[in-house]
């Protein structure tokens, strides 16, 4: 399941409204920011739009998270839902054994939330993947 993605945007208010009025009729809403201020170096202001479950922290949902583009930025951003933090260190080991490059060893992630647990890699494209998995998350197959 994919969890959530980052979508580089020319202007952040202008892709909010347009996300925020598209995705309306399914359910999707704007819920919040993250100020880049409370995290590590690297990670940028982040606002978010999610469906009705992602959006209530209460189980596995679905979200999109602007960023300011930056000059000559491209690729995309893929966050992919894990049942375990053995799963995250498992995929992201599988992505680093086939040439993948380190952009975060898998860790807990407690400046985004308490039991986000998470790797991140690139492929040789600049595409970026986040094997995450989120505690309070039911695990898909029991």
């Amino acid at each position: 399941m994919i969890d959530h993605v980052y979508i580089s945007v020319a202007d952040i208010n202008k892709s909010l409204a347009f996300y925020a009025a598209a995705l309306k009729p399914l359910g999707w809403k704007i819920f919040g920011s993250y100020d880049s201020a409370s995290g590590p170096k690297g990670v940028p202001d982040l606002y978010g739009i999610g469906d009705d479950v992602y959006a209530s922290g209460k189980g596995v949902g679905s979200s999109i998270w602007l960023r300011q583009r930056k000059p000559g930025e491209t690729g995309l951003y893929l966050g992919i839902v894990c049942d375990s933090n053995a799963l995250v260190d498992a995929a992201y080991a599988a992505a680093i054994k086939v040439g993948g490059i380190d952009e975060g060893k898998p860790a807990d992630r407690t400046y985004f939330a308490h039991g986000y647990y998470a790797a991140n890699v690139a492929d040789f494209d600049g595409n970026r993947l986040e094997f995450v998995r989120k505690a309070w998350n039911p695990q898909r197959h029991a």
